[in-house]
């Protein structure tokens, strides 16, 4: 019976590993508009002209505004790029700004919002506002407050009740992280996936409670600590950790201080899920 509660626990962190990725990809198409490094083109139209502010550096592109380079597009009402002047008049782009019913869309994906920063002297770029959503083929990620990606340290944040759904599959935390290394292809690959505060894990047969949930993708091993609850049916187990290996496909569970007398604690209901099952049967 543990082991029937505990291992659905492992596909759980798998899929909060999957989830990262369209994140990541969704933060880093705003990172790479309007890139002058990317090496294409760069056009923008709209329907109520350019301003080229010369005193304060800046263009500001206004109404239906599209900007696309590449196969990367960003709408919105208002698109402000900021710059600098080097040696014989050169332009270097600083920052960029959209506002406005901000659409940023890429081959991957589509993110909505309300307002996105791209600061490149300082290689952040902050997605907010109501209705902040990422959307790929097959997963949807929210955020109450903002996504935020920063490019020198190849890491990302969901911040705001952030949540990631894939078909009945759901995480939730106050914020969800992940870091990004290049891997010896050169390929960026996830290092590590972090949900911190009120973490809640859903599936179609358990939910999983804690504090703090991380994957570590070097050493295959994820971990769910402080308070953790996990319920299958009417089955409950508690603890102040929940551990998976990976590689062993080993899962345990382990008290806490907090605990009474470290211990921990399981209530299982022989026939629960068999009985659950019958009644789930169409007449």
């Amino acid at each position: 019976m543990i082991r029937s509660v505990l291992i659905p626990f492992l596909r759980v962190c798998l899929l909060a590993a999957v989830f990262s990725v369209p994140i990541f990809r969704g933060a880093q198409v705003f990172a790479q508009a309007l890139n002058p490094e990317a090496g294409e083109k760069l056009e923008i139209t709209a329907d109520g002209g350019l301003e080229w502010h010369r005193n304060e550096k800046f263009f500001r592109a206004l109404k239906n505004v599209r900007a696309q380079q590449g196969t990367l597009i960003i709408r919105s009402a208002v698109l402000i790029a900021r710059y600098k002047e080097g040696q014989g008049g050169a332009m270097t782009i600083q920052e960029v700004e959209a506002a406005g019913d901000v659409v940023i869309e890429s081959s991957e994906s589509k993110a909505y919002g309300e307002r996105a920063v791209y600061n490149i002297d300082k290689g952040q770029a902050v997605m907010t506002g109501k209705g902040l959503k990422l959307i790929t083929k097959e997963h949807t990620v929210t955020a109450r407050e903002r996504f935020e990606y920063l490019t020198t340290q190849g890491k990302l944040k969901a911040i705001g009740r952030a949540a990631a759904t894939q078909g009945e599959n759901r995480i939730e935390a106050d914020e969800l992280s992940a870091v990004f290394a290049q891997d010896k292809a050169g390929k960026r690959v996830l290092k590590t996936l972090e949900a911190n505060g009120n973490v809640v894990i859903t599936t179609p047969t358990e939910v999983l409670r804690g504090e703090r949930g991380v994957y570590n993708a070097t050493t295959n091993v994820a971990e769910l600590s402080g308070n953790v609850r996990i319920k299958r049916g009417d089955n409950e187990l508690e603890g102040d950790t929940a551990k998976v290996d990976m590689n062993t496909n080993v899962s345990s569970i382990t008290g806490g201080a907090k605990g009474p007398d470290g211990r921990v604690r399981a209530v299982f209901y022989p026939g629960s899920e068999k009985k659950k099952n019958e009644e789930k049967k169409p007449e």
